[in-house]
C-alpha cells in the first residue's frame, strides 16, 4: 500500500512541478482588453519578465521590463518564490526517485528509502508553497488595483497563468503529502526469549535452616 502511495504522490508532485514550470514561463499573468472603436480593439497583458499588446488587426508587439531594480517589489519577489520554487521541485524530484521502493537504486533498507521519500515530500510541499504564495500574492495586488477607484493606471484582470501556478501548486503540495504518509516509523525491537524467575534469596535458605538448627539445640539443652 505505501508504494502504491508513494507512486502516486511521485506522479502527482512531479506534475504539480511542471506545471508551475509553465505558469512561470506563461504569457498572461494578468490582461486587459481595451476597445478602441467598433472595429479595432487589443489586449494587453503581462508576466513576470515583459508585457505585451495584441492587436485586433493581427499586429502583436512585446517589451522585456529593462531594469529588474525598477520593478514594484512584489514582481521582484513573485520572481524569486517561482524561481525557488522549480528549483526545489527538481531537488524534489531527484531525492525522491531514490526513496521510491520500486526503484532499486541507493540503499536496499526500506526504512532509510522511507526517510528519503519523506524529506522529497517535505521539499515537494515547500515548493507548492512557495508558488502558491507568489500566485496569491500577485492576484491579490491585481484585484486590489482593479476594484481601486483611485488607481489611474491600466486595469488589469487575472490571467491564466495564475490559474495555472494554482493547480501546479496544489497537486505538490498533494503529492508530497502522499509521499510524507507513506513514511513508516521503525517498529521497536524487542528481545526475544527473555523470561522472568522468581526465586528466593540465596540466604533465606541458610536463614531457615539456621533457625532449626538453633531450636533442636536449645530442645535438647531443656532435656
Amino acid at each position: 500500500m505505501s508504494a502504491a502511495l508513494q507512486i502516486v504522490g511521485f506522479l502527482m508532485a512531479l506534475a504539480g512541478t511542471l506545471i508551475i514550470a509553465v505558469s512561470l514561463a506563461g504569457d498572461r499573468w494578468k490582461t486587459s482588453t481595451q476597445h478602441g472603436n467598433v472595429i479595432t480593439s487589443s489586449v494587453v497583458y503581462e508576466n513576470l519578465w515583459k508585457s505585451c499588446s495584441e492587436q485586433s488587426t493581427g499586429i502583436f508587439s512585446c517589451k522585456s521590463f529593462d531594469s529588474m531594480l525598477s520593478l514594484q517589489a512584489f514582481v521582484q519577489a513573485c520572481r524569486a518564490l517561482m524561481i525557488i520554487s522549480i528549483i526545489l521541485g527538481l531537488i524534489a524530484c531527484i531525492l525522491s526517485l531514490f526513496g521510491l521502493k520500486c526503484i532499486k537504486v541507493g540503499s536496499s533498507d526500506e526504512y532509510a528509502k522511507g526517510k528519503i521519500a519523506l524529506g522529497g515530500g517535505l521539499i515537494f510541499i515547500t515548493a507548492g508553497l512557495c508558488c502558491l504564495v507568489a500566485v496569491s500574492w500577485y492576484a491579490a495586488r491585481v484585484t486590489a488595483q482593479f476594484f481601486d477607484p483611485l488607481y489611474l493606471g491600466t486595469k488589469y484582470e487575472m490571467g491564466s497563468a495564475l490559474y495555472i501556478g494554482w493547480a501546479g501548486s496544489f497537486l505538490a503540495v498533494l503529492g508530497g503529502s502522499f509521499l510524507c504518509c507513506s513514511f513508516k516509523k521503525k517498529p521497536k525491537s524487542t528481545k526475544k526469549g527473555g523470561y522472568k524467575y522468581n526465586y528466593p534469596a540465596p540466604d533465606n535458605d541458610f536463614t531457615q535452616f539456621k533457625e532449626r538448627k538453633d531450636t533442636s539445640v536449645a530442645s535438647k539443652a531443656y532435656v
